[in-house]
């Protein structure tokens, strides 16, 4: 199965995702949060810097319980002024 591009909307979200990640480990090191992540740091160094854009969802979740981040606010760090209006209507009771 092809993977399609990923959309300048996508990439800057994984951007956006990478420096909010980065902000939270602090003085960390990338290698500690990295093993306690259970990925490898490299890995961590391509989603930080936004060249690994869309991480899977278990890689996130895992940084987020390291670095005792919610879900909901890398999820509010991700978005994009484009997709906002759109998750907002979702989230509206119907």
């Amino acid at each position: 199965m092809v993977r399609s591009p990923l959309t300048p909307q996508q990439r800057a979200a994984g951007a956006r995702l990478g420096a909010h990640l980065r902000a939270a480990r602090g003085a960390r090191k990338a290698a500690d949060v990295a093993r306690a992540a259970s990925i490898s740091p490299e890995t961590l160094r391509k989603i930080e810097t936004g060249r690994l854009a869309t991480p899977a969802f278990t890689t996130v979740a895992a940084l987020a319980a390291v670095l005792d981040i919610r879900l909901d606010e890398l999820a509010r760090a991700c978005r994009s002024e484009l997709a906002e209006p759109v998750l907002q209507r979702i989230e509206e009771p119907a």
